[in-house]
């Protein structure tokens, strides 16, 4: 038997409950996980609200990160033995498989060894953050150095890693937050600008920051109407990801905007990374080397118990945190 965390309906974190299951001896290209951190994402919290892409069957599992020891390893899994430590990197979908839980299974494709560097809560932060953002920056959108790229929401998980791989790659990442109270954490945390939405005027702070010529980039998770501010602020050629729907408002696009400056608007999502093996395997070794050479690091906000996991999901929707929510076995 094995504490797992499922619920039953949609609704509030209190929907959230502790049950106990019988974990099946992991399937064919499967390992099975002692969890000893869980990382918490935006994603879980839409799944159990009902508002995510895929609808729950109850009981429903989820949870995309988890670090722990590998227990035992499937028919056909190679490469992975008995008290291995690992990490999953989302690579599946919530009705096929779920990490909230003491010992779980994962498909071995998702399964990666993570650097000595990182602790069991370390590497629960890591591969959700980093894989999104290397998707859009370096895989699809090919930062280069020295070119701006506009991050909304910052000082979420995602947002301080597009800051890191900004920096790991010499682009120039411009912090984009709501208001100050943020300004100098997101500036330690090594944006090259902060600009506070509701209180500046943010194509002209990013004209300036950018000498005039724009953004070649946005990385945006939010949606909604300020995203025709944020368009006015890219470059000729730019680019703008949409990458969440945090404001399911329609964009307001400008036309003149769209042709006077050649701008390409793409949705974007992880699973583009992490359901393509060649790209994954990409993203595993550029996060690998900045994990190794320190320009690629963690940022944990806050720690939560297993028994804790509504308080978990309950301060994510706060959006007072600056970093990775992380739940600990």
């Amino acid at each position: 038997m094995s504490r797992v965390i499922r619920f039953h309906r949609t609704g509030e974190p209190e929907v959230l409950q502790i049950d106990e299951i019988d974990v099946p001896a992991p399937g064919a290209n499967e390992v099975q996980i002692n969890v000893r951190a869980l990382g918490i994402n935006r994603a879980e919290v839409m799944y159990r609200t009902g508002q995510y892409v895929i609808e729950p069957t109850f009981p429903a599992m989820l949870g995309y990160e988890a670090a722990g020891n590998v227990a035992a390893v499937g028919p056909g899994v190679v490469g992975f033995a008995v008290g291995d430590v690992v990490s999953v990197v989302p690579a599946f979908s919530f009705d096929e498989y779920g990490l909230y839980g003491e010992l779980v299974n994962a498909p071995a494709h998702a399964v990666v060894k993570h650097p000595e560097v990182l602790s069991f809560t370390e590497a629960a932060a890591t591969w959700m953050k980093f894989v999104t953002a290397y998707g859009a920056l370096i895989e699809l959108g090919g930062l280069q150095a020295g070119e701006a790229v506009l991050i909304r929401a910052a000082s979420s998980s995602v947002g301080l890693a597009a800051i890191q791989i900004a920096n790991m790659v010499g682009a120039v990442p411009v912090a984009l937050t709501r208001t100050s109270d943020k300004r100098e954490a997101l500036l330690q945390a090594g944006a090259a600008a902060v600009i506070a939405t509701q209180e500046q005027d943010m194509v002209a702070e990013v004209m300036t920051v950018t000498h005039g010529k724009g953004a070649r980039m946005a990385f945006d998770p939010v949606g909604g109407p300020e995203v025709a501010l944020v368009l006015k602020a890219l470059a000729n050629h730019g680019i703008f990801f949409q990458y969440g729907a945090l404001d399911t408002r329609d964009i307001p696009l400008s036309v003149m905007d769209l042709l006077g400056k050649h701008l390409t608007l793409r949705g974007y999502q992880l699973f583009e990374i992490t359901q393509n093996r060649e790209k994954l395997e990409r993203a595993k070794h550029f996060i690998n080397e900045g994990l190794a050479s320190g320009q690629l690091r963690p940022v944990i906000d806050r720690t939560f118990s297993f028994d804790e996991m509504a308080e978990a999901h309950r301060y994510m929707e706060s959006n007072a945190q600056v970093g990775k929510i992380v739940v600990t076995l």
